[in-house]
């Protein structure tokens, strides 16, 4: 279904910049170079069928090895752009942009035999065709960031929460859409950024995730049944009422997310005053004078 183009400057646009809607928003991490990567497969493929049975299986079988390539790259490149977006987070358990340097360096070592059976001339290609992919795309992180103190067990605890708590978002998104409304869409955006926001204060904190629990998972099971309600009523009958009920229950939604990341906050520092507390307490018994 078209829908109505609007902005900043359209008729019923808003009055002033729109920029909140894109707090929080980031680049695609596999952009146009990652999305290259999958020209020289369908180029290999191409040229394959005029070189024979044997030209043609080799050509195939190279071209199948660049594709799950290119698809490992833009696997690694946004997982490197998670792990970048975190204060806390783990190495990657596989390093996806690595094994997609090595198998490009096997796809055109595969094509490099096709045309010119031996193994000097190959293993050459296959080898600069790897160093320069790694010198494109980079490698991946290969040691944790910030995990120092934090009890890995808590720490695999939040990621199976968050885990659950972006199903439910992404569920939002999908459903909005039937919606068929740019504003509406952009304020779920908000609210999202809002929620991952918690999200984000939870995994650099494993500890806040019983305070936070009913909030990954109740709130934002409700939030999700009630996006899909909306949108399904919405897409049938514009109902302004129904829009401004869905928009405040967003905005209380949001509210409370946000009270409870400043909580967690405060909590924390509570606890970090206490603990400079004892420690001065301390190290006066110890006679060690205060400055």
């Amino acid at each position: 279904m078209a829908q109505r183009f609007g902005g900043k400057h359209s008729p019923g646009g808003p009055a002033g910049p729109a920029a909140e809607s894109y707090h929080g928003a980031r680049v695609e991490p596999a952009g146009l170079r990652a999305n290259l990567m999958f020209l020289p497969p369908v180029i290999l493929a191409a040229l394959s069928f005029g070189g024979g049975a044997s030209g043609l299986v080799l050509g195939l079988g190279g071209a199948a090895v660049l594709v799950l390539g290119a698809w490992l790259l833009r696997n690694g490149l946004r997982a490197e752009a998670e792990f970048n977006a975190r204060k806390v987070a783990r190495r990657p358990a596989m390093p996806r942009k690595l094994a997609a340097a090595a198998l490009s360096g096997i796809g055109i070592a595969i094509a490099a035999y096709a045309n010119e059976p031996g193994l000097v001339a190959p293993v050459l290609f296959g080898l600069v065709a790897a160093a320069l992919h790694v010198a494109a795309f980079g490698i991946d992180p290969m040691k944790d960031k910030g995990m120092e103190g934090i009890d890995t067990f808590q720490q695999d605890r939040v990621a199976r929460a968050v885990t659950e708590a972006e199903a439910y978002l992404k569920a939002m998104t999908d459903a909005i859409l039937r919606a068929g409304d740019r504003k509406i869409e952009a304020r779920v955006a908000r609210f999202q950024t809002a929620a991952r926001e918690l999200f984000r204060r939870v995994e650099e904190d494993p500890r806040d995730l019983t305070g936070a629990r009913k909030y990954l998972t109740v709130y934002l099971m409700g939030a999700r049944d009630a996006t899909v309600k909306f949108a399904d009523i919405y897409a049938r009958t514009p109902d302004p009422q129904a829009r401004a009920d869905f928009e405040a229950l967003l905005d209380d939604l949001e509210q409370n997310f946000a009270a409870q990341k400043t909580k967690m906050l405060l909590d924390d520092k509570t606890d970090l005053d206490v603990e400079i507390e004892v420690l001065r307490d301390r190290l006066q018994r110890e006679g060690v004078a205060r400055r």
